[in-house]
């Protein structure tokens, strides 16, 4: 058990240096970010598939097209939100993506929500209008694009669902990646906004560093036999960016967002409570 909280722990941490070093890194174009995030990420999953002789290749191939199309779309997104919006409130509004995860699922996969459920996702979604109402500093344009990253994303877990355990989980973020540098190139070529120098080609590859050991400590976690325990401590990447971005940036966040903020995660936990108790 405290080696799933530890890896949930440094899970947080890695997604929140990642955070902050997107923040930090705004002059570049979107396409750069996310080219270079998922470049820096092909260091560890092509030697990883490489070594354990796995196929790159996979077997749900067009499924994972999809998927890899649906995350690089999301994170293009997010990353274009964080220029309009504090990088806590743009962390913890993605997060809404469970919610639009479950609405897709309902309609393509047929699966069942209980009334509970709906009313949990009602309290988060009561909390990013108390956000939107009550702090200045969110920007609709900001807004709607950490939105649209957070449905993008939703599409991710249903795909995810249906891909199942036919592949393994690191040949489908290897496809991610590759589509992620692909679309990322195309952006870049048309829009290169600036050419690093420096700490900043270190700093642009971290992103990708990062972001992985973000994902394999969070595996390694949910591997421990004690998901249920300890899923919803990957919100404590929310805590741990504000505080940073208040630190870092000097983001302020209203009395009233901050209740916003604490409805929305409130909501999210209690759906993964209730649905880890039916299962």
């Amino acid at each position: 058990m405290k080696r799933a909280i530890y890896f949930m722990i440094f899970s947080a941490v890695s997604f929140t240096v990642m955070n902050l070093l997107v923040k930090y890194l705004v002059g570049f174009s979107v396409g750069q970010l996310v080219f270079f995030r998922s470049f820096g990420s092909l260091f560890f999953t092509m030697p990883f598939l490489m070594y354990s002789r796995v196929s790159i290749l996979g077997n749900e191939k067009k499924l994972m097209i999809y998927r890899g199309i649906a995350g690089a779309t999301s994170m293009a997104l997010f990353f274009m939100s964080v220029e309009y919006l504090a990088i806590g409130s743009a962390v913890s509004l993605r997060y809404l993506s469970p919610i639009f995860a479950t609405i897709l699922a309902v309609i393509f996969l047929r699966e069942h929500v209980k009334w509970v459920q709906w009313i949990f996702f009602f309290m988060a979604f009561a909390g990013v209008l108390i956000i939107k109402g009550f702090d200045t500093n969110i920007n609709s344009i900001g807004l709607f694009l950490v939105l649209l990253s957070a449905f993008s994303s939703g599409i991710v877990y249903v795909l995810i669902n249906k891909i199942g355990h036919s592949d393994h989980p690191v040949v489908i973020v290897n496809y991610f990646m590759w589509i992620s540098i692909f679309l990322g190139g195309i952006l870049s070529a048309f829009n290169w906004e600036k050419t690093p120098e420096g700490m900043e080609w270190i700093l642009l590859l971290s992103l990708g560093v990062f972001g992985y050991f973000g994902q394999l400590f969070m595996t390694k976690a949910f591997q421990s036999q004690v998901t249920n325990k300890v899923v919803s401590l990957k919100y404590l990447e929310v805590v741990f960016t504000m505080i940073a971005g208040f630190f870092w940036f000097g983001d302020v966040y209203p009395l009233l967002s901050l209740l916003g903020t604490v409805m929305v995660i409130t909501g999210l936990v209690l759906n993964i409570l209730y649905r880890s108790k039916k299962e």
